[in-house]
């Protein structure tokens, strides 16, 4: 394992250890498991891969918020998983996660979109309330089994809500476009939440054509008073052009700018977390995904240590 964004000693943002950083506010760590795909695996590898990819980003500066990750980043590794069953991996899982989220705010890179129903769950006994979500995907991942199992990658945002994990209310999709059956598509909304989908945002870039999403996002959350805030990326999001990388590609999505736009913009409001799930580096193309992943991450990282003051 290479370190987030860790180049050289010299001119490169370091990134040590949480054992080496204890006290870093903000840390990364991999969480490779991709056992409940449904299409291509491989997202087991995306933790590496997104390190790997963090290496072109300079000297870290941020060219917006004008700021680097120097000092407050450390990486917690890739936690230790089983490769067997999810509730292995989820069992696995969560005695690892209180003391993260007890001393940094973490961006966890996964593996598939079944990794946040723990981490949400994690979060929930930590904070002891209800999180509001935006969540970027192709998929709505409402459904109620996974292909006949109780539990899986698609399964995790109806989960979520019947565990009361989530304020529905402040639960925002963003980027949906896939084949579903309505009930499955506009759950989220029947249950009091927003749904951009791709179509929605088609031709729409920059942060003026972008804003409506924003402030819907803003008004829901301070209308419901301001519960904590988790930001959950499938990279998927993205139309395969900018990530052919993945799992499931879905033609008609977001492109990059549109995302790091979106990511920039929403870093306005305080989030305690996020992940960047289901890139799928066998299936990427010049690390195209990868890249992007790095991007979108290290970004929300920028933007999140400038609005604490850090």
């Amino acid at each position: 394992m290479t370190g987030f964004a860790y180049l050289a000693q010299t001119s490169f943002l370091r990134c040590p250890s949480t054992h080496a950083a204890p006290a870093a506010p903000f840390a990364v760590a991999g969480l490779a498991w991709d056992g409940s795909v449904t299409n291509r695996p491989g997202a087991r590898f995306a933790p590496a891969a997104i390190r790997q990819a963090s290496h072109t980003l300079c000297d870290g500066t941020h060219p917006l918020f004008g700021l680097d990750l120097d000092g407050v980043l450390a990486d917690a590794g890739d936690l230790p998983l089983p490769n067997t069953s999810l509730e292995g991996m989820r069992a696995a899982l969560m005695p690892q996660l209180p003391a993260l989220l007890q001393r940094h705010r973490m961006a966890w890179l996964g593996g598939d979109h079944s990794v946040t129903l723990p981490l949400l769950r994690a979060y929930r006994a930590h904070l002891g309330q209800p999180l509001g979500v935006v969540h970027f995907d192709a998929h709505c991942d409402t459904w109620e089994d996974h292909f006949g199992e109780p539990s899986g990658h698609g399964t995790w945002v109806w989960e979520a809500i019947q565990e009361g994990l989530v304020d529905p209310v402040c639960f925002t999709q963003i980027g949906i476009r896939s084949a579903a059956v309505p009930e499955a598509r506009d759950y989220v909304r029947t249950q009091g939440g927003q749904i951009f989908t791709a179509r929605d945002l088609r031709g729409q870039d920059g942060p003026a054509a972008l804003a409506p999403v924003v402030q819907a996002i803003r008004r829901r959350w301070e209308a419901q008073g301001r519960p904590p805030l988790y930001l959950s990326l499938d990279i998927d999001c993205l139309d395969p052009a900018f990530a052919p990388g993945t799992g499931t590609p879905e033609p008609g999505g977001l492109s990059s700018s549109q995302l790091l736009t979106l990511v920039e913009e929403l870093c306005a409001l305080p989030f305690v977390g996020m992940d960047c799930v289901e890139v799928a580096p066998p299936y990427d193309h010049a690390e195209l995904s990868s890249l992007a992943a790095a991007h979108a991450v290290w970004t929300w990282l920028c933007g999140q240590r400038r609005l604490a003051g850090l």
